[in-house]
């Protein structure tokens, strides 16, 4: 019993990058307003602290 060579040609390994990612610029560098506080009134502020309290500040 010989087995023969599959006929079908087989796809290349996809190849090793060595490049540093460092140098590549993220999605966190480019956000636009992350971080930012919305401007408003001290009644908007106090709802904005309101909302975002975590429950076990009640």
């Amino acid at each position: 019993m010989s087995t023969a060579p599959d006929p079908r040609p087989r796809e290349p390994k996809p190849a090793l990058v060595f490049d540093d990612p460092l140098d590549q610029q993220s999605s966190d560098d480019t956000d636009g307003g992350w971080g930012e506080r919305p401007s408003g009134d001290s009644a908007a502020d106090l709802k904005r602290f309101l909302d975002e309290k975590p429950p076990h500040h009640l």
